[in-house]
């Protein structure tokens, strides 16, 4: 069996990758999309598409930015828990419904709770976030890149 290509690798063969998926998901300013709600989103769909590197890295960089623990445990039951706030959950059920889309079309519920709080703009916006972390998500889960944890 070969060994998978280096996280190094993939940016020395393809250098445009990275400056091309970080630009999917840098948000307009004016996005009603906060840093917490993009950490939340790019770590539940990690948990979804199964990448333990990428569930890693946007945990860490969720709690240095003030997310609490406690919330990060419980993100997958976000649907039954009320510490989430009503754009928190706009935001992960769409981030759901899009990374899930080939095993159910995005309802107009989703997509109208989506709309109404951030905007047609701002749900676009989100979008990006989206596309940008299942891209990485892919990347990371098929060349099985592997976070630094300490023993």
């Amino acid at each position: 069996m070969h060994e998978r290509i280096s996280q190094q690798a993939v940016y020395q063969y393809c250098p445009r990758l990275a400056e091309h998926l970080l630009a999917l998901g840098k948000t307009d300013t004016n996005a009603q999309i906060t840093s917490g709600i993009i950490h939340l989103v790019k770590l539940r769909v990690s948990q979804i598409n199964g990448c333990g590197f990428c569930q890693h890295m946007h945990s860490a960089e969720a709690r240095k930015d003030g997310e609490r623990q406690e919330r990060l445990d419980v993100l997958p039951a976000w649907r039954e828990l009320a510490c989430f706030t009503p754009p928190e959950r706009a935001a992960l059920a769409w981030a759901e419904a899009t990374t899930l889309i080939s095993q159910q079309a995005v309802n107009d519920a989703t997509y109208q709770n989506a709309v109404t709080h951030f905007g047609e703009a701002g749900l676009i916006e989100l979008t990006t976030v989206i596309l940008e972390i299942n891209s990485w998500n892919r990347i990371s889960v098929s060349l099985q890149f592997q976070p630094a944890i300490a023993d």
